[in-house]
């Protein structure tokens, strides 16, 4: 049952190292702005709109949050059982939808298929997405929402989940890895030299990994496991602020972990924000950038936090 802080500083957010104490703003709470979804996940910021918008997968919508009155309303459904949202760098916004295919939504409202298919195979069920400063588009696309007539429909895979570089403009559709089990989400470091991903069928424990971006976005190289998530942790969705933490949705595997994991750089844990779901996935929004969205089963919180989203996410 969800409970806001009745005193300052909020008990949900946690320094597990010193370093996070100047990120935590001591009079800043964990707020709850909006529940009734089935599965939120893909949170993605719209400043120019002062509005959050969000996938709720099993019910095939996305839902739009306005900051100024609080209202939340329904952007768009059907959704094609949308999943991860992100914006380009024109400000279209581009969706990983679990009915097998990458969009674009155009000014207008128009829907354009990006990619639904690599080397004439169909792709699986698009996951997470995120635009790179040189306006490539980078998906994950595990079996996930093909597995079962909830996320989406059953089908056979006909791919190997991957992740994948996409070319807006040429349209090149490349596989950079298909040998990560269950790719889910991913983002840059501020420099876009690391891409982070999720691993999230890797055992005996999910990973998150971190791979060298090389030959001007084209290669990943150095593959190697930055966080070891352990026994009981379940990473899927994250970003990166500017200083390079990775702000992470965990939960699920016990419940006293569900809310967002912080690390640093180098994979420490830092902080911790408990919440009473397992939180899918985070962005950061508002005019500064600098308060934290997250897509938590049924609900959405936010927080503000003294960090600022890096671009892309």
């Amino acid at each position: 049952m969800w409970q806001p802080a009745s005193f300052y500083p909020d008990p949900a957010i946690e320094i597990l190292d010193e370093s996070f104490a100047s990120v935590r703003i001591f009079s800043a709470a964990v707020e709850r702005i909006a529940t009734g979804c089935r599965w939120a996940e893909g949170p993605v910021w719209f400043g120019d709109m002062r509005q959050l918008l969000w996938s709720d997968i099993p019910n095939e919508r996305i839902l739009r949050w306005d900051e100024e009155t609080g209202a939340v309303s329904v952007f768009r459904k059907p959704s094609n059982w949308a999943n991860g949202n992100t914006r380009d760098r024109r400000g279209r916004l581009v969706t990983a939808e679990h009915g097998r295919r990458l969009t674009r939504t155009e000014p207008d409202g128009t829907i354009t298929v990006l990619a639904d298919s690599f080397e004439g195979k169909r792709l699986n069920s698009p996951n997470d997405v995120v635009v790179r400063s040189d306006g490539s588009i980078w998906f994950t696309d595990p079996p996930f929402g093909i597995l079962g007539n909830y996320e989406g429909r059953v089908a056979e895979p006909e791919l190997p989940g991957g992740v994948y570089r996409l070319d807006p403009e040429t349209r090149e559709l490349v596989c950079l890895a298909d040998d990560v089990p269950g790719p889910n989400g991913l983002a840059f470091s501020p420099d876009e030299s690391i891409l982070y991903l999720v691993a999230s069928r890797a055992t005996p424990h999910r990973q998150i990994l971190a791979y060298d971006v090389a030959e001007g976005g084209r290669r990943l190289t150095r593959r190697r496991v930055l966080i070891d998530a352990g026994p009981a942790g379940t990473p899927d969705g994250f970003r990166v602020d500017t200083a390079g933490n990775l702000w992470c949705g965990w939960g699920m595997g016990s419940p006293e972990l569900d809310g967002v994991m912080v690390f640093n750089p180098d994979g420490r844990a830092i902080g911790r924000i408990r919440l009473p779901e397992r939180c899918a996935n985070v962005c950061f929004g508002g005019p500064a950038r600098n308060r934290l969205f997250m897509a938590a089963s049924q609900s959405v919180y936010a927080l503000y936090v003294n960090a600022q989203g890096a671009a892309g996410g």
